[in-house]
């Protein structure tokens, strides 16, 4: 019989690792948190020291049970919950809540699930760290107190159904700033000049680009200034001023943290946040491998560290002088820097549990996303542990009168890391091969000038990967936050995403100008900011958890009565459709339930008619020429149907081609 228990998390993760533990050991998860704040209430006594009242979360009574009966039979208890705060705070619940107080408990961590790290946890196991449970306590019950209190009065303003949170109002913000920015953007004029040159003995043409005179660089701003400039170089001779030859070296990219890794997926993958998560989280808790069974392929997916292991280090080594030679490895042994200004060093960067597994090797064995993500980790570490790339630069002034041109080259003399990997943003470099031949003695005669107006662009809007750059950069949030708040903020409707961009509806600039004028600190970037680094300090065991959430909490409830007194409810229009209400004849209204969208009669309660929504594609059914649909299934799964259901059966698993497709893909 088995004398000791193990309790993690995750189920995916209890048959990876009792392979690694024998007999002697029984391992059974708690299915994430199986303690928190009742629904029903605040459920932080503001009364009593702000004493949070936690209940038994509703379904986990089973689990308990099971684990109850399992824990009378063992000698010891090893939490092995989640290497976070969240993680010490599920261990301490579970405590509590399987009356552990009189037995052997130990707490373990491991960042990575295989066989070794397993193992070597059992060697150190701990006492429980309050201080991250106090952490992860303050936390909670900030998000709570701005969420019950606010959510409310939104309710009454606005409309049900909508709410606010202590990041997710921030997020909303920073965007509808955004927004605001790109609406008040005035273009400004600007002109580029380049020169056309002929080089004697050369066929290809030198493209030269205008710098300004001999004083410094010039800037042109109308087509006034351009015609003077072109004037003045009428008849004049061109000649090489000057050739600098140089060396350039781009250093590695550091391992990915859960914040860079979310960025590089969306922009390589085209993969949202939330996604970006529930694929990695695959790939820490383990995937069946053919001939090796469940292996957890990457380590812990939650860490804002850079930090690599000793052994990673030197595995890294051996593996880049095997593959590639000596002369691929890094060769300095500078510490990296750290991103952020709290950094979880008990965790490593996101990296492969073992490079020999390679994404070739694993392409059989993977579907098709978990594949490119693996694929994009791997590289990403591999490519961090290698000799930089250096290029050879030359760069030549050419004198025409007062004025001067520049024309510049570099070419990659070592590829360094860039045999592994290169990122989608990298810079096209090419070596000129005519460079090389251009000294002071060569000579230039001019062809044409190409001369082009420009308009400066308004700031980008935000996308998911941009923004998690922006919340991680302004200290807001945690590695574990960035996902849920843009997939919360995205599902009350707040903001809408068209072509990766993510625009503010009218509905998230009402709520977002509320916050602002009712609780103007809440979404204070800077205040958020800080509040993360006394929760930091909680964790540190510098700060006293209750000593923040007593400072906060009166002057939200104050905030809370006065905005109560003194908004005024505002009406959002509905989104009018396409099609009349067949019982009344009024336009229909797109409404929001909690299973999506639907049509409603806006002549409510008078009309209660109320029907599905269908979003069309733009693509005529095959069958009857009317519109096809996205539809979905009882179970939820997504097809092509036609709108003229039941008259016609068309549906399709695939989604059809729109016409122009069709013409190209023939």
């Amino acid at each position: 019989m088995a004398k000791n228990l193990v309790i993690v998390e995750s189920p995916a993760k209890v048959k990876t690792i009792k392979k690694f533990l024998g007999t002697n050991y029984e391992v059974m998860a708690s299915n994430g948190h199986v303690r928190d704040l009742p629904k029903s209430r605040l459920g932080v006594d503001v009364d009593n020291d702000y004493e949070p009242q936690y209940i038994t979360i509703r379904g986990k009574g089973d689990i308990l049970a099971n684990l109850r009966k399992e824990v009378k039979k063992a000698e010891k208890i090893y939490l092995a919950t989640d290497p976070d705060r969240e993680g010490e705070a599920i261990s301490w619940h579970l405590i509590a809540a399987l009356k552990l107080e009189n037995k052997k408990v130990y707490r373990i961590t491991f960042n990575e699930i295989t066989k070794n790290a397993v193992k070597e946890s059992f060697k150190h196991p701990r006492e429980i760290d309050l201080d991250l449970v106090d952490a992860q306590q303050a936390r909670r019950c900030l998000d709570r107190m701005v969420g019950y209190r606010i959510s409310p009065l939104l309710w009454a303003k606005v409309k049900r159904g909508l709410s606010a949170g202590r990041v997710q109002s921030v997020a909303l913000r920073i965007i509808s700033d955004r927004e605001e920015e790109i609406n008040a953007f005035v273009p400004e004029e600007y002109w580029s000049l380049d020169a056309y040159l002929a080089v004697a003995g050369e066929r290809r043409q030198l493209i030269a680009k205008f710098y300004g005179d001999k004083n410094g660089k010039i800037d042109i701003h109308s087509g006034e200034e351009m015609q003077a400039i072109t004037k003045a170089l009428s008849g004049a001779e061109y000649k090489v001023d000057e050739v600098k030859k140089g060396e350039r070296v781009r250093k590695p990219p550091l391992p990915f943290t859960t914040s860079t890794l979310q960025q590089e997926a969306s922009k390589v993958l085209n993969f949202s946040t939330s996604k970006t998560m529930r694929l990695a989280q695959q790939l820490y808790e383990g995937v069946d491998i053919k001939g090796a069974g469940t292996v957890g392929l990457i380590t812990y997916l939650r860490t804002d560290s850079t930090r690599v292991s000793e052994e990673a280090e030197r595995t890294a080594h051996d593996y880049i002088e095997e593959q590639y030679g000596s002369e691929y490895n890094r060769k300095e042994d500078s510490k990296e820097k750290q991103s952020g200004k709290k950094i979880q060093d008990a965790h490593e960067a996101i990296r492969p549990t073992d490079l020999t597994r390679t994404p070739v090797a694993l392409k059989d064995s993977l579907p098709r996303d978990l594949f490119r993500l693996y694929q994009l980790i791997w590289k990403r570490f591999v490519a961090s542990r290698m000799a930089a790339a250096r290029y050879e630069t030359t760069s030549v002034r050419i004198a025409a009168g007062d004025y001067r041109f520049n024309v510049s080259a570099s070419k990659l003399v070592f590829d360094g890391f860039l045999s592994v990997y290169v990122q989608e943003d990298e810079e096209k470099e090419e070596g000129n091969t005519m460079m090389k031949s251009l000294d002071k003695n060569s000579q230039l005669s001019f062809v044409q000038f190409d001369e082009k107006q420009h308009f400066t662009q308004p700031p980008a809007h935000y996308t998911e990967a941009t923004l998690v750059r922006a919340l991680e950069e302004l200290g807001i949030g945690r590695p574990s936050t960035y996902a849920p708040t843009i997939t919360t903020i995205l599902a009350r409707r707040y903001i809408v995403k068209e072509n990766k961009n993510l625009y503010v509806t009218e509905l998230g600039e009402v709520v977002n100008n509320m916050m602002k004028d009712a609780f103007p600190t809440i979404v204070d970037v800077n205040f958020t900011a800080n509040m993360e680094m006394l929760l930091d300090g909680i964790e540190e065991g510098n700060v006293n958890w209750k000593t923040v959430v007593s400072n906060f909490y009166p002057d939200l409830d104050e905030a809370v009565k006065q905005a109560e007194q003194e908004l005024s409810e505002v009406e959002i229009a509905d989104e009018e459709a396409d099609e009349d209400c067949e019982l009344c004849g009024r336009r229909m209204v797109i409404k929001y339930g909690p299973h999506g969208k639907f049509l409603a009669c806006p002549g409510f309660p008078e009309c209660r008619n109320t029907k599905p929504y269908f979003e069309k594609i733009g693509v005529p059914c095959p069958k009857c020429g009317k519109d096809l649909a996205i539809k979905r299934t009882r179970k939820g799964r997504k097809y092509y149907g036609c709108l003229g259901y039941p008259d016609c059966d068309f549906m399709s698993w695939q989604k059809p081609e729109t016409p122009e497709e069709a013409k190209i893909s023939k």
